[in-house]
């Protein structure tokens, strides 16, 4: 017989790095799953992600054990990675902070594609095109030889 879901926990956490401190503790204590057993569990699982966010999704059991899988880095995340900088524009409309390639553009969809609702490479990269986050970049397209820049105005935080 399958055991009884109480709830689900969502979270990010820098992959190889989760202690009880906030968020995690509060997050699991509420629920009341064993903090460091999942420190524990999920640093090993993480252990190749070392710094990275990663987000995961707890499904605590009510006998308050717990299952939990490991999604693939935000795409803003892997974007800001791509283009070689730490934070966003201060300045969203006017700063222009970093370059992503199309091809990158490409490799960050296929990396999310198993985490996105698409069936398609191109509906996927679609979606990281049109992500909202606090800084602005600019995406060099090679069509017919010539290289044109098309502005993303990424204004809201992921979350």
């Amino acid at each position: 017989m399958a055991k009884e879901i109480s709830g689900y926990v969502k979270l990010q956490v820098k992959g190889g790095q989760a202690n009880p401190a906030p968020p995690v503790g509060p997050a699991l204590g509420s629920k009341g799953i064993n903090i460091m057993e999942f420190c524990k569990q999920f640093n090993a699982r993480t252990q190749d992600k070392q710094g990275k966010v990663v987000p995961v999704i707890i499904t605590v059991y009510s006998d308050k054990s717990f299952d939990f899988v490991i999604k693939t880095a935000p795409a803003p995340v892997q974007l800001m990675e791509a283009a070689k900088i730490q934070k966003g524009s201060k300045e969203s409309n006017r700063d222009k902070v970093g370059k992503v390639t199309w091809a990158q553009i490409e490799a960050i969809a296929k990396d999310k594609m198993e985490d996105l609702n698409a069936f398609t490479l191109n509906s996927a990269m679609s979606m990281v095109l049109e992500l909202r986050v606090l800084w602005e970049l600019l995406l060099t397209v090679k069509l017919l030889g010539k290289t044109k820049f098309i502005h993303l105005n990424i204004n809201e935080q992921c979350h």
